[in-house]
């Protein structure tokens, strides 16, 4: 059966598609039969308890520059769409945090994926303490003595800022390096939330691991290899992706994960492992998908559509 679904997600003429996931889920849905629907979040409305937005009816190719067509836009109560891709990239702001209570109000009888609620309360950097075993020495804070006395335990240490995304702002402070007096102030400035400090693993060298989850289960992954140049192995940030196959120790981080995912409501699922280590667990819009298929692993966006189909609720 053919189903409406509307993809809330950043401006799609700004998106570079040959890495990005949203438009590998909207290239299958399409070729299912779906017809497609498109908005950003600014357009999201409630009124009266009644959640609506400005949408277009979408047609999408694989041909960067002419990737899309658009209907007209036209206000519609969400209510009447079966499935929401809630798909805008972060930061995990207050504008984001907004947008998952004013979806909240139409799933799951309108199904939002990931669920709204359950990404709320699951920023990427927080949610992965709840598996303190499984992950690097972590330490959250903007206190300066305690990060001083980590750093003094660790020497080498990663600091990143707590809501970003993308590797933004992710330095190594080596042990006794004179400018973390700078970098504090600087993190300090900039940022009002606390920010993430963890041991620096010398293997991000040989790569940072995407491993996809859908439905709880193993579904793909790709090895994202830093730049000669560069501490972060993102794409977006000159990272190159190569084919990898699943330690047993990274078997054992997705068997640990499968049922809390569930649980929480997440159909798609990035996790980031390096070394063995268990970095980020990604819900809010996670990447992968494209990378995946392209070094000829499985179909990622084929595997979500069969659970949607199928008719999955979380």
């Amino acid at each position: 059966m053919a189903l409406s679904v509307a993809v809330q997600m950043d401006p799609i003429e700004r998106i570079a598609i040959k890495g990005d996931s949203t438009f590998a889920l909207m290239l299958e849905g399409q070729a299912r039969g779906h017809r497609l629907l498109y908005y950003t979040p600014d357009s999201l409305a409630m009124r009266d308890g009644r959640v609506s937005a400005r949408i277009a009816s979408i047609e999408v190719r694989d041909v960067q520059g002419d990737h899309f067509t658009l209907g007209s836009f036209e206000r519609r109560d969400l209510a009447e769409i079966d499935v929401v891709l809630m798909r805008q990239d972060p930061p995990f702001d207050m504008h984001y945090i907004s947008a998952t209570h004013i979806l909240e109000r139409i799933h799951p009888d309108t199904l939002v994926v990931n669920d709204p609620a359950a990404v709320r309360n699951a920023p990427e950097k927080l949610y992965v303490t709840e598996f303190p075993d499984l992950m690097p020495d972590t330490l959250i804070t903007r206190d300066r003595d305690e990060i001083q006395a980590f750093r003094a335990e660790f020497g080498d240490v990663v600091m990143k800022p707590l809501y970003g995304n993308g590797g933004e702002a992710v330095f190594r402070v080596a042990a006794g390096d004179v400018n973390f007096g700078s970098l504090y102030d600087l993190f300090a400035t900039t940022f009002r939330e606390p920010w993430v400090i963890q041991r620096f693993l010398p293997a991000v060298k040989e790569g940072d691991k995407r491993i996809i989850l859908v439905d709880g289960e193993f579904a793909g992954a790709v090895n994202r290899i830093p730049a000669a140049d560069d501490l972060r192995s993102n794409m977006v940030r000159g990272g190159a992706a190569e084919t990898t196959e699943l330690t047993p120790r990274e078997q054992e981080i997705c068997a640990r994960l499968r049922d809390p995912m569930r649980e929480h409501g997440f159909l798609f699922v990035g996790i980031d492992v390096i070394d063995g280590y268990l970095t980020e667990i990604n819900v809010t819009s996670p990447t992968g998908i494209r990378a995946i298929a392209g070094l000829g692993g499985p179909d990622v966006a084929a595997l979500i559509w069969d659970r949607i189909e199928a008719g999955w609720r979380p």
